[in-house]
């Protein structure tokens, strides 16, 4: 059985048996694993605290012969404790892991989306990642999974999308009027939300105003649910706190 040691983002956890835990990580250099952390739930040398959503760790794995690797041990490298002490940074940041979880394969290496993740966690930490963050921070994953919406010109015919574009999550973005009208999930969408859209998608950290935040945010929970072939459950949580 071969071991290593390698850096890891908690994405979930949970209960197994009477004392164990599964637990999710996205690693920098295996990609996402499932571990088994046995007699996590009793074990204060190991693992206390730190098998939680979103602890950066140093973990030590062992490979088993199935899927499921062995979780022997942790370091605490990072627990973002500035922010789970707010009830709002909390619900982006459960919100962005479970994104990643949902986007990433079993041990695909992905060392781009562990660092997007990384920083966005640290930035919540920080109280420097505002609601538009959030946006950036999907689109940018997205972009990393190949599953990047269109913005720029119509998705079907790839002309501009003109003054009064729709949005089609089944064909991958924004649809002009013409085209629009042939699909039958689009919906009709300002031309300024497109390009907030947009700018984010190339860098631009300028906030957006709160109805066109909302906008989007309704726009990517579909757009995401439709491709993942359900809607994640940290969207109601971000409801029920009241975030856009």
């Amino acid at each position: 059985m071969e071991r290593y040691d390698d850096d890891a983002l908690v994405l979930s956890s949970v209960d197994y048996g009477e004392s164990d835990r599964l637990v999710t990580l996205l690693t920098r250099e295996h990609g996402k694993l499932t571990a088994f952390a046995a007699g996590a739930r009793k074990s204060k040398r190991r693992f206390a605290g730190a098998l939680e959503p979103f602890m950066r760790l140093r973990v030590h794995i062992v490979e088993t012969r199935g899927s499921t690797v062995r979780l022997d041990g942790t370091d605490i490298v990072a627990g973002f404790y500035a922010a789970r002490e707010d009830l709002s940074l909390i619900a982006r940041a459960l919100y962005a892991v479970e994104l990643c979880r949902e986007l990433t394969r079993d041990h695909e290496p992905q060392p781009e989306l562990f660092a997007l993740l990384e920083s966005y966690l640290t930035r919540l930490d920080a109280k420097e990642a505002g609601p538009t963050s959030l946006l950036a921070f999907e689109l940018s994953a997205l972009a990393h999974a190949g599953l990047m919406p269109r913005f720029d010109s119509c998705s079907l015919c790839g002309g501009a999308p003109g003054e009064r574009p729709r949005f089609d999550q089944a064909h991958g973005g924004a649809v002009c009027e013409p085209c629009g009208a042939r699909a039958r999930e689009s919906v009709a969408v300002p031309v300024a939300l497109l390009s907030g859209l947009r700018a984010l998608q190339e860098g631009a950290r300028t906030p957006l105003p709160p109805d066109l935040r909302a906008r989007a945010r309704g726009l990517l929970n579909v757009f995401i649910a439709h491709h993942l072939g359900r809607r994640l459950k940290s969207v109601d949580f971000m409801a029920q706190v009241g975030l856009d």
